[in-house]
């Protein structure tokens, strides 16, 4: 099910439990139950329910706040996710609720030296799709560094680096500015452009994601957040304005 992008492993098995999960038609309600390739899975109308009420936050988290649970005294920017922190400019019309808090999860990680775009989701798919292990979604960053790139660098920086012992996997990285970069990546490894830029000799001076997928940051302010509207996907089509 998950395979299918149906719903993530945690949902499929609680869909399973409740007898929400039909096999060409017929109800499956024992978990670990063996599926033929050639066999039809769909959810029932409940499940389809569930996962419509489940929502997706947006985040333009400042500095000083981490992705996931708090850490060495730094909280996390899911504290950021309260009515008075609300864009004006959300216009999802998705009304405010407190059971949006619950199973709400990072899909992805920005450091905490890092500003920009947070994904914060109650939704399985969502999360699969954007750091699911074959995820290739891609996330795009302005980078402002310092130190001077040869020509080899840059051509390292796009493709040709190692980090943890394994090879990056190819990446698009230019000059935004003569102090600031433009990468797009579509993998995301613990402080992955700071490192790839130690090693080309540059040091980051300040780093912004804009972009994941279809959704872009822009307008909105430090600090805030909005929902995903019903009607914006992080794949397939344009790219949001």
């Amino acid at each position: 099910m998950a395979e299918l992008g149906l719903c993530s492993r945690r949902e499929a098995d609680e869909y399973i439990s409740r007898g929400w999960v039909l096999v060409d038609g017929q109800v499956v309600d024992v978990l670990g139950t063996k599926v033929l390739p050639s066999q039809h899975i769909e959810l029932h109308k409940y499940a389809a329910q569930v996962q419509a009420g489940r929502v997706t936050i947006l985040i333009n988290k400042p500095v000083g706040y981490v992705s996931g649970q708090a850490e060495d005294g730094y909280e996390p920017a899911v504290v950021l996710f309260k009515p008075e922190n609300r864009w004006e400019g959300d216009n999802s019309g998705i009304p405010f609720s407190p059971v949006h808090y619950q199973g709400l999860a990072p899909a992805g990680r920005l450091d905490i030296d890092s500003v920009g775009l947070l994904v914060l989701t109650q939704d399985g798919v969502v999360a699969k799709t954007l750091i699911g292990e074959n995820s290739q979604v891609e996330k795009e960053y302005l980078v402002r560094v310092s130190g001077h790139l040869k020509a080899e660098g840059l051509r390292l920086l796009n493709h040709g680096l190692e980090l943890d012992g394994e090879k990056l996997k190819p990446a698009r990285v230019w000059w935004q500015n003569k102090d600031q970069l433009r990468f797009i990546l579509r993998e995301g490894k613990k402080r992955q452009i700071r490192r790839m830029c130690e090693l080309v000799g540059l040091q980051v001076v300040g780093l912004q994601r804009i972009r994941i997928g279809r959704i872009l940051l822009g307008d909105l302010p430090r600090g805030q957040w909005r929902y995903l509207a019903p009607n914006e996907s992080f794949i397939g089509g344009d790219i949001e304005s």
